[in-house]
């Protein structure tokens, strides 16, 4: 019995439900080191990846709360669009917070579409692989291991032989579980930063894509700033009664009508200039037709009043 005794030193307890350390007996110095390395792998594999999902989850819960307030805001947005849309043509406010709104709907269903595919690419598979199959056999063995350890501190006082036999199989299985444990810490790492490059892969998808909506939203309220600067103006009708001065200008660039409202001009046609305007256009008479054209098609020539004929200067 002294000879067994001899070869106690500390070993390690282990909880009802996992691998935990406190003070007892250990066999030798190589054992002890074994244990070690199994009660840090036994840790790593408990805690190592929960960080990882507690992070996503917490992303996640940010971007659902991001999500709503998005979308209160893009309903708003839409809402007084809608109740200026009798004058949404003269209110380029109201046109542009619709435009907005709409924009923005899209935009909170690209980061829903994120956050989903987070959920079912990185948290669910990490859930998995936490609770799955190889990495509870491999914590059965490490468990098998525990209760081996515990029996052989029971019988160590009985016979030094029994406890050599203990000794031996433990080594066995000792190095089984130290192997599973690494080999599926290992694979875990590799699926961890699979997921994680996934994850960001699908966040840079959903950036592009917000930049492609907002790039189109910019460009309709352009369009929009630049058909409302380039429209003819409307301008009152004069008193017949008043005196102006007209103004005889030549087109030097060929100009074609695209309403109505406009006049066409052909290089070298004469123009009675009646109207010009601050925006560009000018407003006049050309071969019995009168409409607007821009003001820089055509080269003034002279001044004359207007009750002058028309044709005069034709």
């Amino acid at each position: 019995m002294s000879s067994a005794l001899k070869h106690l030193a500390v070993i390690k307890q282990f909880s009802g439900t996992g691998y935990e350390s406190s003070d007892v007996i250990v066999i030798d110095e190589i054992e002890m080191q074994r244990h070690q390395q199994l009660d840090k792998l036994y840790r790593s594999s408990r805690s190592g990846r929960k960080d990882v999902i507690k992070a996503a989850e917490a992303f996640t819960a940010i971007g659902y709360k991001h999500i709503e307030t998005g979308t209160k805001f893009s309903e708003e947005c839409c809402r007084y669009g809608t109740e200026n849309s009798e004058n949404i043509n003269k209110n380029i406010l109201a046109k542009a917070a619709a435009i907005y709104g709409d924009g923005r709907k899209h935009v909170e269903k690209e980061q829903e579409d994120l956050i989903k595919l987070l959920s079912q690419q990185v948290l669910d598979p990490l859930r998995a692989m936490i609770i799955g199959s190889p990495l509870e056999d491999a914590r059965h063995l490490v468990q098998r291991y525990s209760r081996m350890r515990q029996e052989a501190e029971a019988q160590l006082h009985a016979a030094e032989a029994r406890m050599q036999e203990l000794k031996a199989n433990m080594a066995v299985l000792g190095k089984e579980a130290a192997a599973a444990l690494a080999a599926v810490e290992a694979q875990q790492q590799r699926l961890t930063l699979q997921r994680l490059v996934a994850m960001v892969e699908g966040e840079k998808t959903y950036h592009l894509r917000v930049a492609a909506i907002l790039n189109e939203i910019e460009a309709e309220m352009v369009s929009e700033k630049q058909r409302k600067e380039s429209a003819p103006p409307v301008i009152a009708p004069e008193n017949g009664l008043e005196k102006t001065m007209h103004i005889l200008a030549k087109a030097m660039h060929p100009f074609f009508a695209a309403s109505n409202k406009e006049l066409s001009l052909a290089v070298g046609d004469f123009v009675v200039v009646r109207k010009v305007s601050p925006s560009g256009w000018s407003e006049g008479e050309c071969k019995g037709k009168a409409g607007w054209f821009p003001s820089a098609y055509v080269e003034k020539r002279q001044r004359f009043p207007s009750n002058n004929l028309a044709g005069e200067v034709y």
